[in-house]
């Protein structure tokens, strides 16, 4: 991506920095904090995901990217692999009685079974990700740009591309993601918000503003940026955390604005 760049063990991130303001005409709604669980401060949070009454989670860091499957209530790490030592963990998602996890750099999509987390191997990727998530029968991948990648998920192949756009401008930094009732949810990476993207038109709806999560919890550095989104379907509960952070926290989701709406914080 175009602008600056920072050095993270052996990776430069490259991104436009500070990231744009959000666009004037978009509304900005508060996330309340439903519950609140102890999430472990040295996790460099890439990817969330809840799965039949369990909680997975995706670190990055080369040589120190793993997949953990995580206690809600106490944060504990009941299992844990690890991704190549070469490999910088991304984004994972469930696909059938997998997991799939992407790299930063690698191009591969690894898979793990989600009963006990054994490798069932690679595949090609269609490009090197950041973010993942399931949307029906298909798998959606951000890499930073304001592409998003719509994959086969058996194959990781490229079915089409979807442009996002923010008040008519392209909005890139996507990152995390969750597919949540027929809208995708987005860490904007370097903000404190979640985009609300329709993923037809590939049009954001709304912004959730979490400054106040990140303000208690976030920004010890530049690195410790909220990140990580996964949604409890059977109850209805959407979890947030970020990269270091000491807590990990149910969240509401409002209803979506009308068109007309004006921005609110």
């Amino acid at each position: 991506m175009a602008g600056g760049g920072t050095g993270v063990t052996g990776y430069t991130i490259r991104f436009a920095f500070p990231p744009p303001p959000i666009a004037p005409s978009i509304p900005v709604q508060r996330a309340e904090i439903v519950a609140s669980y102890p999430h472990d401060p040295g996790a460099f949070t890439q990817g969330l995901l809840w799965r039949d009454g369990r909680l997975f989670e995706s670190t990055g860091l080369k040589g120190a990217s793993e997949l953990r499957e995580v206690r809600l209530e106490d944060g504990a790490v009941l299992r844990s692999v690890p991704f190549p030592k070469e490999a910088w963990g991304e984004g994972i998602a469930d696909w059938g009685d997998e997991i799939i996890g992407l790299t930063l750099d690698c191009g591969l999509a690894h898979r793990w079974g989600i009963e006990d987390l054994e490798s069932r191997g690679t595949l090609p990727c269609a490009a090197p990700g950041w973010g993942l998530a399931r949307m029906g029968g298909e798998l959606v991948l951000s890499d930073g740009t304001p592409t998003l990648r719509i994959l086969d998920p058996e194959t990781m192949a490229l079915r089409r591309t979807l442009a996002v756009s923010e008040g008519g401008r392209p909005l890139g930094l996507i990152n995390d993601l969750a597919f949540v009732k027929g809208e995708l949810l987005a860490n904007i990476f370097m903000t404190d918000t979640i985009a609300r993207i329709d993923p037809e038109a590939g049009i954001v709806r709304a912004r959730l503003s979490l400054a106040h999560l990140a303000r208690d919890w976030g920004r010890r550095d530049i690195r410790d940026v909220l990140n990580g989104v996964a949604w409890d379907e059977k109850a209805e509960r959407l979890f947030v955390t970020g990269k270091n952070w000491p807590r990990l926290n149910e969240i509401s989701l409002p209803p979506l604005p009308s068109p007309s709406a004006s921005v609110t914080s």
